[in-house]
């Protein structure tokens, strides 16, 4: 009955000393954290550009028409 009591605690000791390098006995790989880098937009003008066409094509009637 000794041996038996003594099989079971070895075997107890075994199973605790693997599960306690169960994760092996390397560094921890850390990951480099994730940034979001946020763009700004471009300025918008405070004109619309359909009426600096529409004003450029005016001048151009208007030159046109003067001769």
């Amino acid at each position: 009955m000794r041996i038996t009591t003594t099989l079971a605690a070895a075997a107890a000791i075994a199973v605790t000393g693997a599960a306690a390098t169960a994760g092996g006995l390397a560094p921890e790989v850390m990951e480099a954290p994730v940034v979001v880098v946020d763009t700004p937009m471009a300025p918008k003008g405070s004109v619309n550009s359909g009426f600096i066409v529409l004003g450029l094509l005016a001048a151009l009637v208007a030159a046109s028409g003067s001769y």
